[in-house]
């Protein structure tokens, strides 16, 4: 599958979603997209899973040393609010 922006796949595949759940489509034309929207559904758990890994921050943890650590959302979701020291 040629390179396509999450967006772009994501809106597509819920058209594929939609297009079904109306029922009007000849088998053969609701199994071709059915497999349009199962390789969409692969291409996009993908780059998410590739975002997952990118959203990383350093920190310093007590011994000044940096490591890595996922980032938490819900730990960062107030403004302001800082847990550690955050380097770019």
């Amino acid at each position: 599958m040629a390179t396509v922006k999450f967006e772009e796949a994501l809106a597509r595949l819920e058209a594929i979603v939609a297009e079904l759940e109306r029922g009007e489509l000849p088998l053969e034309d609701s199994m071709r997209i059915f497999e349009e929207g199962m390789k969409l559904s692969k291409v996009c758990l993908k780059m998410l899973e590739e975002a997952e890994r990118k959203v990383e921050i350093l920190i310093k943890d007590k011994d000044g040393k940096k490591r890595t650590r996922t980032f938490d959302i819900e730990e960062h979701s107030e403004a302001g609010q800082d847990n550690g020291d955050v380097e770019d």
